[in-house]
């Protein structure tokens, strides 16, 4: 699913000859912006007003992540199940007391 999905966006960029302004210090920028935006629905409130806005919201922060990493030549698969490892050895489940 991922491959197809970034040969989507992939296609998407170069359609509109955008890809020239997407170097990595462009892109990481980019989703900062992003995020900002999508935080900036719960400014006020723990529950976001426009759930649509959030969807988008979180639709470019996505894509401008999977821009960054098929631009830095990473596998998003294997960076996120590397970093799940990392996390289990830094954050272990609890043990329960008897």
């Amino acid at each position: 699913m991922t491959d197809k999905l970034i040969q989507d966006i992939l296609k998407f960029r170069d359609d509109r000859g955008w890809g020239q302004a997407h170097s990595p210090r462009n892109l990481a920028s980019s989703i900062i912006i992003e995020a900002a935006e999508l935080l900036e629905n719960f400014q006020w409130s723990e529950e976001a007003l426009d759930s649509i806005n959030v969807q988008e919201e979180i639709a470019d922060v996505l894509i401008y992540s999977l821009l960054l990493t098929d631009r830095l030549g990473l596998d998003v698969e294997t960076i996120i199940q590397d970093k799940l490892k990392k996390n289990a050895l830094k954050y272990p489940v609890a043990e329960e007391e008897d």
